[in-house]
């Protein structure tokens, strides 16, 4: 152990220092409440939303656990479709890169679960507590009826939202009128009561009590994010020279009022009031450059502008600006660069995924069908000298209706299909599937003869959705040529 260390005594960690935003109006601050606003009907709104379904109740949005089926309007999403899924969070991934190397960390400012939770919890300290000053007084008193009012109110409200954030959540997996009906006459399956306890307290926690934390201590997205950077991105951007002079920033007194007498003595149009901080969710100085705290929300433009405005001066001291333009001889107005290799690679894979993936949805099948050949053993030679092959196949009826299939055979005598089955056609519920054990049966002669053949699956109330699956057919004589 070094000198160093043994003689350390300062904390293990660094205290919190309690952040208490200002309101601030401006277009980056209307277009985040737009957003929340919006993102909030989504998301409460969509599980209420009836759809008839006839295999399933009437909700446009249902994620059925119970039958593996997740239902999103008129799309029926299921297991086999699990493709979809990996290239859905691909393309999430992808498009998160190619809007971060063209302006930042927008999905952070403006989309992110988080920001939105936040921002409604800040708005709900401002709409009881009061303004900045007066939030920083009553955190300062000591506990009266006013600050347990006040204080205890807040919290109330955000735990309720919490609340009910968690339970729409769950109504996501059932049906959500039962669910409601259900849940509070206590009839309620208890992983129901555990799932919206447990979503309740983390949803409080993050946006009530850890707050900005999660965004600079827990959220892995805020240090990787320079990788995705570079000197072309638009970010938040103080522009220092403008700001600072060659005396640096200064308090509009006396003598330092006008831009005219602030430039003769060298200082910069940033008067230094501290408003860009104040109104930052998560206490960014911005004016100290990019920093991983910052989640590109704009506000402290929208700050900046606002005292520009009071001034009579240029808007832009803070701007969305690329530090290849901020550093420039001649900045010229900000633009979004799109003619860079990462952001037009990303941008090809992109489109191709998502053109790919529509594709695969527009063109999928209703009909599931895959066909497993028995290996141990691979044929068994019957007593009248018939060679037998055994074969699984697995039916899964997509459609929203009872569905009834016809099999078939190509290539060999319809007489030598055994199905095993008691009904034929087979009859499949809808969003179900069955599982059949299947024999084929042919002579000694016609084994030798066949290597393949095809199996036919038909719905009746649908031909043309017809499957064909090729298959193998092993007798002793094929036996022979495989392992020679």
């Amino acid at each position: 152990m070094s000198e160093s260390s043994a003689h350390f005594s300062g904390p293990l960690f660094q205290k919190r220092i309690p952040i208490y935003t200002r309101s601030v109006r401006g277009r980056f601050r209307n277009f985040k409440t737009g957003v929340l606003m919006l993102a909030y009907t989504v998301f409460f709104s969509l599980p209420w939303v009836p759809w008839t379904r006839a295999s399933a109740p009437d909700q446009a949005i249902m994620f059925d656990l119970g039958s593996r089926r997740f239902f999103i309007f008129d799309l029926v999403v299921y297991p086999q479709d699990v493709f979809w899924l990996a290239l859905l969070l691909f393309i999430a991934a992808t498009f998160l890169f190619f809007v971060t190397e063209l302006i930042g960390r927008a999905w952070c400012g403006y989309f992110c679960f988080q920001t939105l939770w936040l921002d409604c919890f800040m708005l709900i300290e401002r709409l009881i507590q009061g303004e900045r000053p007066a939030r920083m007084r009553l955190a300062k008193q000591p506990w009266n009826a006013e600050k347990v009012l006040k204080v205890g109110g807040s919290h109330a409200l955000m735990l309720l939202i919490s609340f009910w954030t968690a339970f729409t959540f769950v109504a996501y997996f059932t049906h959500a009128p039962q669910f409601l009906h259900d849940f509070f006459h206590g009839t309620a399956h208890s992983t129901a009561y555990l799932a919206v306890t447990l979503i309740t307290i983390s949803t409080y926690v993050a946006g009530a009590i850890a707050r900005e934390q999660v965004c600079t201590h827990i959220c892995p997205y805020a240090r990787f994010q320079s990788v995705m950077y570079d000197h072309d991105t638009l970010a938040p951007n103080y522009d220092v020279r403008r700001g600072e002079g060659r005396s640096g920033r200064a308090l509009p007194q006396k003598g330092l009022k006008t831009r005219e007498e602030r430039h003769a003595k060298g200082h910069g149009d940033c008067v230094d009031c501290g408003y860009c901080v104040q109104v930052c969710p998560t206490g960014v100085d911005i004016r100290h450059g990019l920093q991983y705290q910052c989640i590109s929300c704009g506000l402290c433009i929208d700050a900046c502008n606002t005292i520009m405005d009071s001034l009579g001066w240029e808007r832009g001291l803070i701007r969305y600006d690329s530090e290849n333009n901020l550093h420039s001889a001649k900045p010229t107005k900000p633009r979004i660069v799109w003619r860079r290799t990462r952001v037009l690679v990303n941008g090809l894979v992109l489109a191709l995924m998502v053109g790919f993936l529509g594709y695969r949805i527009a063109t999928r099948s209703l009909l599931e069908v895959t066909v497993e050949q028995e290996r141990q053993p691979l044929y068994v030679q019957l007593s009248d000298d018939r060679i037998r092959n055994r074969y699984k196949m697995h039916i899964v009826n997509k459609t929203e209706h009872e569905e009834r299939y016809v099999i078939r055979v190509r290539g060999i005598p319809e007489e030598a299909l055994d199905t095993g089955a008691e009904d034929h056609p087979v009859v499949i519920r809808s969003g179900k599937d069955l599982r059949l054990p299947i024999r084929v049966d042919l002579d000694a002669e016609m084994a030798k003869h066949i290597r393949e053949f095809e199996f036919e699956i038909v719905p009746l109330s649908e031909p043309e959705q017809k499957m064909v699956r090729k298959v193998n057919f092993y007798s002793a004589h094929r036996g022979h040529e495989t392992h020679n």
